[in-house]
């Protein structure tokens, strides 16, 4: 059941008009991310995937990413538009997030942008920002994408949303 999509303000982008299958595009937005004071990641060559209902994930550059914070993880899983993704734990300030951050060393011919960019879910870090505005993580906890004021939803992953 698809649910009503909300009306975008003026300046807004409606997930609802963002295509299935999903797409990846480069972005000149700044991404940030930082935790306990230290910068996890700063850049404006991220690349962001839009898909209908769902905020932007944001795909951040390696080079752009602090050296020395990122540790493999053996959990993988697919994507049926970008292939197998592995996932990295981010170790910083004496503590380890577990499976936060995830990708594609061989994606598909389509997704080729995305080649070893890092994407990172939002809620566990201390500031995720796009363009200096502080994001709220997309509901669900599994979904990475980024809710910014400039989108208008409802956003995938709320209770309920499992069939849009």
């Amino acid at each position: 059941m698809r649910p009503k999509p909300d009306t975008p303000a003026p300046g807004q982008e409606s997930v609802w008009r963002y295509p299935r299958p999903a797409i990846a595009e480069p972005s000149r937005r700044r991404i940030h991310i930082e935790h306990a004071g230290i910068i996890v990641a700063d850049t404006n060559a991220a690349v962001r995937t839009l898909e209908t209902s769902h905020p932007p994930s944001w795909y951040i550059p390696p080079d752009a990413i602090t050296p020395g914070l990122l540790r493999p993880s053996t959990r993988r899983s697919f994507c049926e538009w970008k292939g197998e993704a592995r996932y990295w734990h981010v170790q910083i300030a004496g503590r380890t997030f577990n499976d936060v951050g995830w990708s594609y060393a061989n994606p598909t011919p389509a997704f080729a942008i995305l080649r070893d960019h890092v994407a990172f879910y939002a809620a566990p870090f201390d500031l995720c920002a796009v363009d200096g505005e502080r994001v709220i993580p997309q509901p669900g906890g599994f979904y990475g994408g980024w809710i910014t004021s400039d989108l208008a939803g409802p956003f995938k992953g709320v209770p309920g949303s499992m069939g849009w």
